[in-house]
């Protein structure tokens, strides 16, 4: 134990160290997403590359990679972003031969959950894929056989600290001491990971390897802030009004978690304001309207970085043993990483990096947790729901994986254990734009991530469906109520061909307007006044570039329709953005395909 670790400045030295210890079979666990040991995994990966003899198989979750462009306007949009935003970090050579087809047959990739939407399109990995809930993944990586863990760590003195990714890794080395799992561990020093206190902070001697030197240093990964639209904002507002003072508060990463997080410092911080957005919205709305007086606990499974700020509004501030946010792991841009580096050691002793064993599931330590979960609001983001109340969050009907379960079922688990909690889902109402404009509300889908019978709140732009203990037909009623106006007759339809809701039954009224333009003019005055920002948390963008990310969601709808980019050319006649065009390198057009894309960017802007 005394030799322990070895520390080096060279990952190949770790690699073989790591071979000779555990064989040529390696099951190497990498903590999801930030967590990752880059230089470990890769040094591995070439040594597994190079000798056909060694069998590496790679357990992870939310495999981090650099934006991708699609189009000339996208390449020179994201290229100076990509340099700002993620500039020396590494890229994990398993990704990059798993994307271009290239694994080798002795190295296999298996996740539990997709970075959204990205590996869609990669065979290899849709076929490794494992589902699998969030509390499940140590589990399975035990049962599988994992021997080796690399982990990027921070460092203060002797000590080194998981930082942000205690969630599976805490209950690995739970299991290690119980004897129910044996297994090398190898960490990656890197000095902008905040070091966070508590159960993440470990002695020398927890660690085999340590990889640690100026070589090896990099940027951390840093997915920028996205602007918050509209639609985004009412159902903030909406699920904002769900939550009650002196509870407990779930949320995840997104423009639907960030919209929430506003909303809620909105109600507290200017009450009056709130209700008048919300009445614009919902001229009947009632719930949970009031400032916060006691506060709110923060229970996650991801500590998102709209969570320093309600902290700071005084929104959460409710401490349950000495802690105001319990979380299992952290990803979020620059200012999230240097804003946890700055505070005080008290202030981060207030944020607990915890095992998601404690975050996700209710059994064992059941006090604790019952403690940290008083009146709690899971919320979380969902893709479709059909109209009987299942909801689809993961995948598509094809098989094909676009996410993962993650956390999502265990929160839903939790809320129907708990007394006074619940789950709520955030829908958009509709996904696409024009002729390709179609409902995420569906009569029904041939997949379901969270199901029927554990329907709860589902709150969309349009408002709120309470779905627990109801019945079918009033489950209908409910969702019908909060679906895009354009699709509810044909939805309709669909429920009384079924017989699940009475031949007489319609729609009411007062539901019969649910579009977005309404919804648009409603909250107009409150994004003009700054109630409802595009960027409420810090942005990664310069005024330019917040200019043009609007355009560029135009131009990416307009692409499905010819008739919709000549007009948008022919607008562009008119002029545009000297700044813009400067900064796509469009106001000095070198080719016709520069003329065309510029005349494209101007109507877009124009629009």
């Amino acid at each position: 134990m005394g030799d322990r670790p070895h520390i080096t400045t060279d990952a190949g030295e770790i690699a073989d160290a790591i071979i000779a210890s555990v064989g040529k079979t390696i099951v190497l666990g990498l903590p999801l997403g930030l967590g990752k040991a880059p230089h470990i995994a890769n040094a591995l990966y070439a040594r597994a590359a190079g000798d056909r003899s060694i069998r590496l198989t790679i357990f992870t979750a939310l495999t981090l990679e650099k934006p991708r462009y699609k189009n000339l306007l996208e390449r020179r949009f994201l290229e100076p972003v990509i340099e700002r935003l993620f500039g020396d970090w590494p890229e994990l050579a398993y990704a990059s031969a798993l994307r271009a087809g290239t694994l080798p047959p002795n190295i296999e990739v298996n996740e539990f959950f997709f970075l959204a939407g990205r590996w869609m399109g990669v065979p290899l990995a849709q076929q490794s894929y494992i589902s699998a809930n969030y509390t499940h993944a140590s589990r399975y990586l035990i049962e599988r056989g994992v021997n080796v863990i690399a982990q990027l760590v921070a460092k203060r003195g002797g000590r080194y600290s998981l930082s942000g990714n205690t969630d599976i890794t805490l209950d690995l080395f739970r299991a290690r001491t119980e004897g129910r799992a044996r297994f090398v561990v190898a960490g990656q020093v890197n000095s902008e990971l905040p070091f966070m206190p508590g159960e993440a902070d470990l002695p020398a001697e927890a660690f085999d390897h340590i990889l640690d030197g100026p070589s090896t240093e990099f940027s951390l990964f840093a997915p920028p802030h996205e602007p918050i639209g509209i639609s985004e904002y009412a159902i903030g507002l909406h699920t904002a009004s769900l939550v009650p003072d002196g509870g407990t508060l779930q949320i995840g990463i997104g423009k639907d978690g960030d919209a929430v997080a506003q909303a809620l410092i909105l109600r507290h911080r200017d009450n009056i304001a709130f209700r008048k957005a919300l009445a614009a919205i919902s001229p009947d709305a009632q719930g949970h309207l009031a400032p916060f007086g006691v506060g709110l606990h923060g229970l996650s499974e991801m500590l998102v970085a709209a969570f320093l700020q309600l902290i700071e509004a005084g929104v959460v501030k409710r401490e349950v043993d000495e802690v105001l946010v319990n979380a299992g792991f952290f990803l979020g841009p620059k200012a999230f990483y240097r804003n946890l580096r700055a505070m005080s050691e008290r202030q981060r002793e207030k944020i607990r990096m915890t095992a998601i064993s404690f975050t996700n599931q209710l059994y064992g330590d059941e006090d604790a947790k019952r403690r940290a979960r008083v009146d709690a609001r899971f919320i979380n983001s969902t893709m479709m729901v059909t109209l009987l109340g299942a909801a689809v969050s993961d995948a598509l009907e094809d098989g094909r994986v676009v996410s993962g379960v993650g956390g999502q079922y265990d929160f839903f688990a939790q809320a129907f254990a708990l007394p006074g909690a619940r789950a709520i889902l955030t829908l958009n109402a509709v996904r696409g734009k024009g002729a390709r404009t179609t409902s995420n509300i569906r009569w029904s889908y041939g997949h379901e991530t969270i199901p029927r019978h554990l329907r709860d709140i589902v709150v969309s732009e349009y408002g709120v469906a309470d779905l627990r203990g109801r019945s079918d037909a009033e489950v209908i009623a409910a969702l019908l109520a909060i679906a895009d106006s354009r699709f509810q007759n044909e939805l309709l339809a669909h429920a009384k061909d079924a017989g699940k809701i009475a031949k007489t039954y319609e729609i009411p009224a007062a539901y019969r307007n649910n579009t977005p333009q309404r919804v648009a003019r409603a909250l107009a005055p409150f994004r003009d006044a700054g109630h409802l920002p595009a960027f409420p948390f810090g942005c990664d963008f310069d005024e330019t570039e917040q200019r043009l990310l609007p355009a560029l969601e135009k131009l990416d709808a307009a692409s499905q329709s010819p008739l919709a980019l000549l007009a948008m050319a022919v607008a562009g006649l008119r002029g545009g953005e000297g700044p813009a065009l400067a900064r796509m390198k469009l106001d000095k057009p070198r080719n016709v395909t520069d003329r065309f894309y510029r005349l494209l960017l101007q109507g877009a802007l124009r629009g």
